[in-house]
């Protein structure tokens, strides 16, 4: 029997995730994106997600674990509460890392406290550097 695959866990609410996620796209990664509303899960279909989980992040009895293997997690910062959120969501769907790409100054020690492995800040739209962190 052949083992499911395990796909990447992406929350992509800005420039920089949606850049990730094309990237992702580009070199044949099996990911799914997460969204908390139909609004999102819109955006993320138009960009060309085959796979989303629509997530209820304000009521835990949806976050239901997906039915595919999880193994790294990335969740771009569109903001403080909504990351956190996702971030006690994912630390119980894997046991691989959990990447935080932020733009802002939010405190490092509220994301590794909730379980992220690895804190990015960076100022550009430029992620394809996250992509060797996959591959590796």
């Amino acid at each position: 029997m052949e083992k499911p695959q395990d796909f990447i866990l992406v929350s992509a609410p800005n420039k920089a995730g949606e850049e990730f996620i094309r990237q992702l796209m580009y070199k044949h990664i099996s990911f799914a994106a997460i969204a908390n509303n139909r609004a999102e899960q819109e955006r993320m279909m138009e960009l060309g997600c085959k796979d989303i989980i629509l997530i209820d992040t304000r009521d835990e009895s949806t976050w239901i674990i997906p039915e595919f293997p999880v193994s790294k997690v990335f969740l771009f910062e569109s903001s403080l509460n909504l990351c956190c959120r996702y971030l006690r969501i994912c630390r119980t769907w894997t046991t691989k890392s959990i990447y935080v790409i932020t733009h802002s100054s939010n405190p490092r020690l509220i994301y590794k406290g909730l379980g992220a492995d690895v804190v990015l800040h960076t100022n550009h739209h430029q992620v394809s550097f996250l992509i060797s962190s996959i591959v590796s």
